[in-house]
């Protein structure tokens, strides 16, 4: 249920200066005296609104001092829809996926289960010699085309088994990182140029639209979301330095990021290595005590703090793991999915949650043990109320080996469950 203007004004009243006191090192390095106050614009749940301006109020820095970091997800953050869904939808319906060496699947991701490579190469090995791309656009490959869709939106075969195994589920996300493993043998200069053609096709497409993948269909739109476009600028223009860190792989989510003004030196993606000619290979780029190649610490929740540590602090090895000071953490930062939850809670002042009832997340974000979470629905097409709670206090939480417990809050009390209540 919404609040009232007046209960909203006496809530910021009540406790607005308190939940947004930053750490001394920070808040000292605040100076006011030439900004221009820049406005958080309409649109959003609640007093959220009204919480944002004050963060924008208390922490704008248009002096020489250092300026606040804030982090936003990309992936149904700051956009509706998925930037990489809709760039490996292009790239199988334009053929840009190529047949890896040897035909041999298993190469595309140390994750990859037998059954799944096996069944890759049934369905493509015969379309296209190694390193050849594979026709996944015309009728002849529509299977191969369905068979990695599957695996990629799935995690599974088209027969059920499963296609990826042993992986550290708080660091990666095979069937996430396999977009830009697939992306080997183009450059970066050429994804780009695939992932704006694939970005001109969603914006103009109606919402709701679908397109033809293989033998069946996909989401075909994707939007940015005017309130995050706002927010955005409103903080770039308050002095804040604003970064994007997303699962999606790097060039495409540059190529996205330009719309709302974040050039490419402050996005942080999944990185592929490269190799000859400044072509990616297979292998992804690494984070803190993991070198490259290795593959097991992307832009995924514990992976996200790796990489923001390492890439906006220039924190090294394995201490870019680690929790830091508050003085080397974000002042805010926004997300949708449990892949944000560890840089959401690493954030010192003000944490926005954009609810498509994750778990962990929203176990996390209602809770609200230090007053610095907010909620807001989905600008565009929200979800419905969840049925039920969240189920915190049982299996909320997913391990590194992917067994479920309890939610935990930093003291190692279990939190509650949750109830749904911004929708």
């Amino acid at each position: 249920m919404r609040r009232s203007r007046t209960a909203t004004l006496a809530l910021i009243a009540a406790t607005g200066s308190a939940l947004l006191l930053a750490p001394p090192a920070q808040a000292a390095q605040a100076d006011h005296t030439s900004c221009r106050r820049a406005a958080v614009g309409p649109g959003w749940y609640g007093d959220n609104q009204a919480r944002l301006q004050q963060l924008v109020d208390r922490y704008r820095s248009c002096g020489g001092q250092a300026k606040p970091v804030a982090v936003f997800d990309w992936d149904n953050t700051v956009v509706k829809n998925d930037v990489g869904d809709a760039t490996m939808y292009w790239l199988l319906r334009n053929g840009r996926i190529r047949q890896p060496a040897a035909g041999d699947w298993s190469t595309t991701s140390r994750f990859l289960t037998p059954a799944a490579a096996t069944a890759l190469a049934d369905a493509c090995g015969p379309l296209a010699r190694p390193g050849a791309p594979l026709p996944t656009g015309t009728p002849e490959g529509a299977a191969c085309a369905d068979e990695i869709n599957a695996v990629y939106g799935t995690a599974a075969t088209r027969t059920g088994a499963p296609a990826f195994a042993g992986w550290d589920r708080r660091t990666t996300e095979p069937s996430y990182a396999w977009l830009p493993q697939l992306m080997q043998g183009w450059s970066a200069r050429e994804v780009r140029g695939f992932a704006a053609a694939a970005r001109t096709e969603n914006l103009a497409a109606p919402l709701g639209a679908v397109q033809q993948v293989g033998s069946g269909t996909a989401t075909g739109w994707v939007r940015y979301y005017d309130q995050q476009k706002d927010l955005i600028n409103t903080l770039r223009t308050s002095g804040f330095d604003v970064w994007i860190s997303s699962a999606s792989p790097q060039p495409v989510v540059e190529v996205w990021a330009k719309g709302v003004g974040i050039d490419a030196d402050h996005v942080i993606g999944i990185r592929n290595t490269t190799g000859r000619g400044g072509k990616f290979t297979s292998h992804l780029q690494g984070c803190g005590s993991v070198p490259d190649g290795a593959d097991t610490m992307t832009t995924y929740i514990d992976g996200k703090r790796c990489w923001i540590n390492q890439e906006v602090y220039g924190i090294r090895g394995a201490a870019a793991e680690t929790v830091q000071p508050p003085s080397r953490r974000p002042v805010f930062a926004a997300g949708d999915s449990d892949t944000d939850v560890s840089f959401l809670r690493d954030a010192t002042a003000l944490r926005l949650v954009v609810n498509r009832n994750k778990n962990e997340l929203m176990c996390r974000a209602y809770d609200n043990g230090d007053g610095r979470w907010i909620v807001n629905p989905m600008f565009i097409e929200p979800k419905k109320q969840k049925t039920g709670p969240y189920p915190c206090a049982t299996t909320g939480y997913v391990g590194p080996d992917g067994t479920k417990g309890p939610v935990l809050r930093g003291d190692g009390s279990v939190i509650p469950d949750q109830t749904d209540a911004v929708f």
